[in-house]
């Protein structure tokens, strides 16, 4: 160990004169056992849960990987070889099973060294489909589920750039495919191409467009060539035995989606102007319906460049918006407008109409609900019944109402009207079987509907079935949980008049599996996976859910960790992880919905690793910032966040656990900028890690994370909460690391590489390990070891080992 660490505090020793030039390493033995662990498969079962798919994934990508080609265009991330968007999440095996037991089999005629995405059921369920990416670009191949076996569809020029590349006909024969355009034209390198002349943006007076910091935004008019060469495709119908015929022309198509009845498809594509300031998705469109041979039907929307919505979450642009297909008709379109002209500003009775109007769609548009707040969705029921949702931001409120689609003259009926955050009092979401058409709508029962529930309480955590009598709104508890040894969530019903339903069964140190529950006959569970725990060298941990108060009284809890060695009556140090989330009122924020019942899985960016290492680790420590009534959360950020952080540590304390001395604290994204706050307003900790943070607000003038304000409305807001403008007040040791391809709204990877600047510059510990290729979240498994062993040997030196100097007051004062 004494090797190790000097070896340790030689390599950082060169920080104060320059760079540290180091290949990736990996973590200590006890971690990369767990890091290295096994994935057991995804699942995707078909809606009778007799077959099931499982998805085999590796637990990281490869340098390699993250090295292939790629262009940044409109907020896509593509690589413009093989035309599929350049980090998505491959499978490396596929397998079924038919039937409720038995072992996964091999698929027949499955391509070898496969990378599969964008698995999907056939509506009939009678097939799969899935795109294989080779090293020119993307097929399309189906498996047929009768005989176990896959064949390709189609050669690989599929354009997957825009997500999904694929939709399927209602009678499940054919499918519509995005493919390469013939008319395709070489791409514009960037390095090579010669500037015709300088890049123009222009603003009129008085119209505002504050955007949030996007990223991967086009920046130029070769940006602008690229990303359409990208993003145009022929649409072509492929039926199953693989013979294609071209369905539509050369055109950006965003989506396809066909009526319930198949008869028709509302097609929307993208349209030119461009924009530098926002992503492809608020880009002009044009929406129009045409049938299931192509032939246009009605242009229904166009959309115009969305650059300048009104502030606040809950602006919406005027006009058509959300238009869909209403699911229990065979074809009816449904969508909304603002009542309020998008402006969460304006005072109005009512934000949201709903409208529908059927096929031919010649008719004048009907009204059938307005909402109170935003609309939030609906989901339908018959011709009488639909459950339709609003929601609004600023008080943290959503409704549900019960009305008549048939009818809008009849008032709807509010079944609920509560604060979100309120878990306690959510009454759970309504259980959805598939109609006549294969689409979702509402199970209903002789005028009864069906609830699932997380089930959180003050007493613990019991997931519940309820049955809503519609009529009356009483509801009956037909099923609760009544595990206290383990945690049982209610997935989704195969067929809820009979009582069948999918349930996922986990413990601290059983691997969560799914199972076929009856409530109604009472008979033992079935298996439907038999998944065994990965993680065996930590299943034994002591784990609990501590629970204590901040100075002010609000209750907070957290996840805690003993170390796999632990020895009663010694004092260990502390790792602590969280993530701050903003709350309208104490009541929401105190609620707990942690369960020490919850299986133990140390994912890549978990702090978990470190109970091999001799550390008491409190995980998802609650950091609740609370604005009630007119104040807003921020308005007292800095306070509350040290306030959380001295209530967690001396509630571990008290316990006898730790030396209070000898505590880190860490964590992701907002919860980096939470670390960097935390070491420069308190003395609570011994050192921090902060990945992929933002620490200078004024680089994010028109909010940030639940920040609706802009920075010249709180200049002293932004300035209190940035830990750049506070850099001088920063003395504790801190581990910056960052994906160079940052790719999170707000998270450039210069917000980073400025904050370390700064801290150096004022004589600040401080280390900054920039991963090439990543992004937001980490996935190359060279970055990961090599960002596990940065925090390994960050934690080793400045909080294990740290030197015995003046130990920190036992009462918290902010550093002014």
């Amino acid at each position: 160990m004494k090797a190790v660490l000097l070896s340790f505090l030689l390599t950082w020793s060169v920080v104060s004169i320059g760079q540290v030039n180091l290949s990736y390493q990996k973590p200590d033995q006890n971690i990369l056992n767990l890091a290295e662990a096994p994935l057991a498969p995804r699942i995707s079962m078909d809606n009778n849960g007799e077959n099931i798919l499982f998805l085999y994934r590796s637990n990281y990508k490869t340098i390699d990987e993250l090295s292939e080609t790629e262009m940044r265009l409109g907020g896509l991330r593509i690589n413009p070889v093989t035309n599929i968007g350049s980090r998505t999440t491959y499978y490396t095996d596929l397998k079924m099973r038919k039937g409720r037991d038995g072992e996964p089999q091999n698929i027949k005629g499955l391509p070898e060294n496969g990378r599969f995405a964008n698995v999907s059921w056939s509506p009939n369920q009678n097939y799969a489909v899935f795109t294989n990416t080779t090293t020119k670009g993307v097929e399309l191949w189906m498996i047929d589920i009768a005989s176990s076996s896959a064949k390709k569809l189609t050669s690989d020029n599929l354009n997957a750039n825009m997500g999904r590349p694929y939709t399927w006909f209602k009678d499940s024969n054919a499918l519509l495919v995005k493919t390469l355009p013939t008319s395709k034209k070489d791409l514009i390198d960037p390095k090579e191409s010669v500037p015709e002349g300088p890049t123009i943006s222009v603003s009129e007076a008085g119209v505002k467009a504050q955007n949030r910091t996007y990223q991967d935004l086009l920046k130029n008019p070769n940006d602008e060539y690229n990303f359409e060469q990208l993003a145009l495709s022929d649409i072509q119908k492929v039926n199953l035995d693989g013979t294609a015929s071209n369905w539509k022309s050369t055109d950006i198509y965003e989506s396809l989606n066909f009526s319930p009845d198949g008869k028709y498809i509302l097609v929307t594509t993208i349209n030119r102007p461009f924009s530098y300031l926002v992503p492809y998705s608020r880009f002009p469109s044009t929406t129009a319906i045409y049938d299931a041979n192509g032939n246009l039907v009605k242009k229904v929307l166009e959309v115009p460049l969305i650059e300048d919505l009104p502030q606040g979450f809950m602006a919406e642009r005027t006009g058509m918006r959300d238009l869909t297909w209403r699911n229990d008709h065979p074809a009816t379109l449904v969508w909304t407008e603002a009542l309020d002209g998008g402006d969460p500003a304006n005072e109005v009775a009512y934000r949201d109409e709903v409208f529908q109007q059927k096929a031919p769609f010649t008719a004048k548009k009907e009204s059938i609900l307005k909402t109170k707040d935003r609309f939030g969705g609906i989901r339908w029921g018959d011709e009488t019944t639909a459950i339709a949702y609003d929601r609004w931001w600023n008080s943290r409120n959503t409704r549900t109402y019960l009305f008549d689609p048939s009818d809008a003259k009849k008032a709807p009926k509010v079944l609920s009207d509560r604060n979100y955050q309120d878990v306690y009092s959510d009454p759970g979401n309504f259980v959805t079987t598939l109609n006549s058409y294969d689409e979702s709508v509402l199970d209903l029962n002789k005028g009864k509907a069906y609830l699932i529930g997380d089930g959180y309480s003050e007493k613990g955590q019991f997931p519940f079935i309820d049955e809503m009598d519609l009529k009356s709104q009483k509801t009956e508890r037909l099923y609760q949980s009544a595990y206290t040894d383990k945690v049982e969530n209610i997935a989704f019903a195969l067929d809820a008049k009979a009582g069948e339903f999918v349930v996922q069964i986990e413990s601290k140190n059983e691997y969560p599996n799914y199972y076929i529950r009856n409530i109604k006959k009472r008979i033992a569970i079935q298996p439907l996976t038999q998944f065994e725990n990965p993680f065996k060298s930590i299943q034994n941990v002591h784990k609990e859910v501590i629970t204590y108060k901040r100075d002010d009284g609000l209750p907070l809890t957290g996840t805690l960790y003993l170390p796999t060695d632990y020895k009663k009556g010694e004092k260990y140090p502390m790792i602590m992880w969280a993530y701050p989330r903003e709350y309208k009122d104490k009541n929401s924020a105190s609620q707990n919905t942690s369960n020490s019942n919850e299986f133990t899985y140390p994912s890549y960016g978990s702090p978990l690793y470190w109970v091999t290492r001799g550390y008491v680790v409190l995980d998802d420590a609650a950091f609740p910032i609370v604005g009630e009534g007119d104040e807003q959360p921020n308005d007292s950020f800095v306070a509350q966040l040290v306030g959380n952080a001295k209530a967690a540590i001396d509630a571990v304390d008290a316990m006898g656990y730790i030396d209070r001395d000898r505590v880190a604290v860490g964590g992701h994204s907002y919860g980096a900028f939470m670390t960097a706050n935390l070491l420069s307003h308190s003395n609570l900790f011994a050192a921090g890690i902060a990945r992929s943070g933002a620490y200078n607000r004024t680089l994010t003038p028109f909010g940030f994370q639940s920040e609706e304000r802009n920075y010249w409305e709180a200049p002293e807001v932004y300035n209190t909460m940035s830990p750049f403008m506070n850099a001088e007040k920063m003395k504790t040791p801190l581990l910056l690391i960052h994906g160079e391809a940052d790719n999170n709204s707000g998270t450039y990877p210069m917000q980073s590489e400025r904050y370390f600047n700064a801290l150096k510059g004022l004589g600040a510990p401080v280390r900054l390990v920039m991963l090439p290729k990543e992004s937001h979240g980490y996935s190359a498994k060279e970055s990961v070891m090599h960002m596990l062993w940065e925090q390994d040997q960050w934690l080793e030196t400045y909080v294990k080992n740290k030197k015995k100097d003046a130990p920190l007051e036992k009462k918290e004062t902010l550093k002014n």
